[in-house]
């Protein structure tokens, strides 16, 4: 499947502007409800039932998209299986200042530094509130605001906000947009947020009456003895699930190297060795059980493919649709359709971990 002459046309237009102004507008089109659809034919063999949650397939939206929650709804209608808002702190604020976000399109990717830029709970809150009786998967991704001096805190009331909004939460200790909050993933420090923001969900089911899944978002750029400890402390304090991975410090092998010298983390397609690895060692430290969503650098249905294989029960994208369009969306499910045909498989959840091995021995 490729993109359409009228959303070629369109991401040529878009790509005159920076990168900021043209997310912008792409928000402001979907809001509109006039983005052209992409019919795709449901298949039931691509369905994916996680905790009490059914996902229509298993491509997500990842968050940084859709920061203030606008147009979850609009997102769900062009194919994914479903999506996450945020992230977003208790306060609002600006975030870094621009410009913030780069393209580089000879690498196929994106670096930025937004620095969880967004209009805080109450404005997300509003909006949720507002599409209560919409259908469709919207998890919430909560993060700290960047001049809290109790960052526990922040989560914690991030997870009281939206408990009987979310479909499931994303815990973003992971960014490395805000100065410190990667520290959050060291042992003692992810223990100690664990621990609260597990408490606080467990109080909220006492309320709103369901057990929000809670999952952890990393970044790629952990070593194996980090990654060991996070996968320890998220079993020992019964987390729901792992996301695997955020954005990476790292340049490596990258032939824009003038951009690349930009701070910030980078994703798109320079992200997806580092991150299937991350998915992978993941997969085999935390066992079969563990429920992991893969992110970074999928563009393509063989590359969401590999995701799958190397570990992954769900999926999210975002940087390739700056390069692929929202036709992507439907390419990927029909080529995730074919590869089931072509393995003889009678679901996607068969395909997982049958690479598992040959990605987890590679090196970071």
């Amino acid at each position: 499947m490729t993109a359409s002459p009228f959303e070629k046309l369109a991401l040529a237009g878009l790509h005159f502007l920076d990168a900021e102004t043209a997310h912008g507008l792409t928000i402001k089109a979907l809001k509109t409800g006039l983005m052209p659809k992409c019919p795709i034919a449901a298949d039931p063999r691509l369905e994916v039932q996680l905790w009490d949650l059914r996902f229509p397939n298993p491509v997500g939206m990842a968050a940084g998209f859709d920061k203030n929650g606008e147009v979850p709804d609009a997102l769900l209608k062009l194919g994914f299986g479903f999506t996450e808002v945020g992230s977003v702190t208790p306060r609002p604020q600006p975030g870094n200042p621009k410009p913030r976000v780069f393209r580089l399109p000879a690498d196929q990717g994106v670096i930025n530094r937004y620095g969880f830029n967004n209009e805080g709970h109450e404005a997300l809150r509003r909006r949720l509130d507002g599409r209560r009786r919409q259908t469709g998967i919207v998890g919430v991704n909560v993060g700290a605001n960047k001049d809290a001096t109790d960052r526990v805190a922040d989560y914690v009331a991030g997870i009281h906000a939206f408990a009987d909004l979310a479909s499931y939460f994303t815990v973003n200790v992971s960014s490395p947009n805000t100065p410190g909050l990667r520290d959050l993933q060291a042992r003692e420090a992810l223990a100690e947020l664990l621990t609260g923001v597990i408490t606080a969900r467990d109080e909220r089911m006492q309320v709103v009456g369901r057990h929000v899944p809670v999952l952890l978002k990393i970044a790629p750029d952990v070593d194996e003895a980090s990654l060991e400890d996070i996968i320890e402390e998220i079993q020992a304090k019964c987390v729901d699930g792992l996301i695997v991975s955020n954005t990476t410090v790292a340049r490596d092998g990258l032939t824009d190297t003038v951009t690349a010298q930009e701070t910030g983390g980078l994703s798109g397609r320079p992200l997806f060795r580092k991150s299937t690895i991350a998915l992978a060692k993941a997969r085999r430290l935390a066992g079969p059980d563990l429920p992991i969503i893969g992110v970074g650098g999928i563009d393509s249905a063989e590359s969401a493919w590999t995701k799958i294989t190397a570990g992954a029960d769900l999926l999210q994208l975002y940087s390739s649709l700056t390069y692929h369009g929202i036709g992507l969306v439907g390419e990927i499910l029909k080529g995730l359709s074919e590869k089931l045909d072509q393995h003889g498989l009678k679901h996607i959840s068969e395909a997982r971990d049958t690479n598992l091995e040959a990605w987890a021995g590679l090196d970071f």
